[in-house]
């Protein structure tokens, strides 16, 4: 097994993953720009809420990285571009890049810089809050699905290794629009209540809004040709709640710290997406405008 692996991200996806990689015997090196999650990480490694760290290299600057076989992008969506640019000098040329991230959009971004051939995807399902720099509290069971590439094996290792419940798909299309539903029904609604995902469900308003977000995003996925890997979009949204009732949201978190959230590529998306294919998505299109208009109050006390 190839076990040497650059994780692309500090916050708390990123950290839980090196979290478990690292304590698995995995060499992992993260790269990122915040200045006190670099230094907590350098300290004391990167750490399961109530675990002691795991020993993990830190890197500020690409040129610090180089020849890279493996890496995983975990950075919030609008940080793609900068990722992509930093990998350019990081990489092997016959090196791999997957991207776990939220939204749409991203492997087209990494492939701008990087190629096709260097760029796979996956979701995953896991969810984490960030406690403070360095420390992660896991947010439940959950999977990590991967697009099939044909240099794949090694990071699948590692991540089985690690313990990570692994899927690998043909195409990995219609879970990404499946989670892209998921995330636009429940993510800016928790953001703007400011409550934990399982107030969705008790709170009857919420509910239903709810489940119209989800229908808006699930017609716009059947203009674009894309079946969904669930029957009934309202339902999967429900079930996700019930499974995820004490997660916060990562739109809550980044509201909550006064930072730029990933609306733009998850409710934004999909009215879009919607636009071009004559497909209304009037909630959507509200949500997206509120989360937007809240996360320019900046940190919220």
């Amino acid at each position: 097994m190839t076990d040497s692996l650059l994780i692309v991200g500090t916050g708390a996806l990123a950290t839980l993953f090196a979290a478990r990689l690292a304590a698995a015997g995995v060499d992992v090196t993260m790269l990122g720009t915040w200045p006190e999650g670099l230094a907590a990480l350098r300290e004391k490694g990167a750490s399961l809420d109530g675990e002691a760290g795991s020993l993990v290299r830190v890197a500020d600057s690409p040129q610090t990285c180089h020849e890279v076989k493996y890496a995983l992008v975990l950075t919030k969506a609008w940080q793609t571009e900068r990722a992509a640019r930093q990998l350019v000098d990081c990489m092997a040329d016959d090196g791999l890049v997957v991207t776990l991230q939220n939204g749409l959009g991203n492997d087209g971004v990494l492939s701008g810089y990087l190629g096709q051939s260097r760029v796979g995807r996956g979701v995953t399902t896991l969810g984490a809050t960030l406690l403070g720099p360095g420390v992660v509290r896991p947010g439940g069971d959950g999977t990590v699905t991967l697009e099939a590439h044909p240099r794949l094996i090694s990071l699948e290792e590692m991540l089985r290794v690690a313990r990570f419940n692994v899927n690998v798909v043909e195409d990995a299309q219609s879970l990404v629009w499946g989670k892209l539903v998921v995330n636009a029904a429940i993510n800016p609604l928790t953001a703007l209540l400011q409550v934990k995902n399982g107030e969705l469900i008790e709170n009857i308003p919420a509910h239903t809004l709810m489940g119209k977000l989800a229908r808006e995003a699930a017609l716009v996925a059947e203009a674009l040709g894309v079946t969904l890997p669930f029957p009934g979009p309202e339902r999967a949204a429900e079930e996700v709640v019930q499974r995820t009732a004490e997660n916060t949201s990562s739109m809550l978190q980044d509201i909550l710290r006064g930072a730029q959230t990933e609306v733009d590529v998850i409710n934004g998306a999909i009215v879009c997406f919607g636009e071009k294919n004559n497909v209304p998505t009037p909630v959507n299109r509200v949500m997206w405008s509120l989360v937007k208009a809240l996360s320019d109050r900046g940190k919220i006390i």
